[in-house]
């Protein structure tokens, strides 16, 4: 998933035209699709080229807020979105809830949702079971995926303030019987990148891609980077 930020649309264009094969999802970043002029040509340019998008979740967390749920239904359908995504990442939304707005989403839309907060604190202190359950309950509702936060700061959800990834929960979550396939780890920086890839395996879902990192992400993915060329080019006295 590569996240845009607000790219004037002549270099947005461009950017799906040179990279559109290596692209499952554009999102359009928090409420940047309210701002962006000609965000139409966008759409179309997407569409042409076979590429699927979605609004960011803050957009959707700003009508629930404002008890707006049926003019963001409106407005997604309005803009022809196939998928959508539901967030609770920075209001005061219960997940029981959030996952209501997903079954409630999911007769209209494929439904993208997303567990952990945007605050550190916050995440930090929320234990690897709630995450696995909150995880559970949003693809129980009808969600096709569940995004894991972390911004495109890499700070928050499975990131400490710091920015270091909080391993232990990682590790647990793999350890449930939740499909890696149904996740989507946000993953911005090289460090992430290169960790899930080796961890969880080359197909694994990464979200919160910058676009100047959708080549050296697939590099990545190939063992044609530092990071990861001894993962796919181990040698015996290495493995020894």
């Amino acid at each position: 998933m590569i996240i845009d930020k607000g790219l004037p649309s002549r270099q947005f264009a461009d950017v799906v035209e040179s990279f559109r094969d290596h692209v499952d999802f554009i999102k359009f970043g928090w409420g940047t699709s309210m701002v962006t002029k000609h965000f139409q040509r966008k759409l179309d340019v997407l569409r042409e080229a076979g590429v699927d998008f979605y609004l960011g979740g803050t957009l959707f967390e700003k009508y629930i807020i404002q008890d707006r749920f049926d003019e963001f239904r409106s407005l997604c359908q309005s803009f022809g979105c196939r998928y959508v995504e539901v967030s609770n990442g920075t209001i005061d939304l219960e997940n029981d809830d959030k996952a209501d707005y997903v079954k409630r989403l999911s007769d209209d839309f494929w439904v993208i949702s997303e567990v952990g907060f945007k605050d550190a604190t916050r995440s930090d202190v929320m234990a690897p079971r709630q995450w696995i359950s909150n995880i559970r309950a949003d693809l129980d509702a009808g969600a096709v995926l569940v995004t894991l936060e972390t911004r495109e700061a890499g700070r928050g959800g499975i990131c400490r303030s710091n920015g270091e990834l909080r391993y232990g929960l990682i590790e647990e979550i793999l350890a449930s019987d939740i499909p890696h396939e149904r996740l989507l780890f946000e993953a911005p920086s090289v460090d992430l990148q290169s960790y899930f890839i080796q961890r969880v395996g080359t197909d694994v879902n990464l979200g919160n891609i910058a676009v100047s990192d959708i080549i050296p992400l697939e590099t990545i993915r190939l063992g044609l980077r530092s990071e990861t060329l001894l993962y796919f080019e181990r040698r015996p006295s290495l493995v020894d």
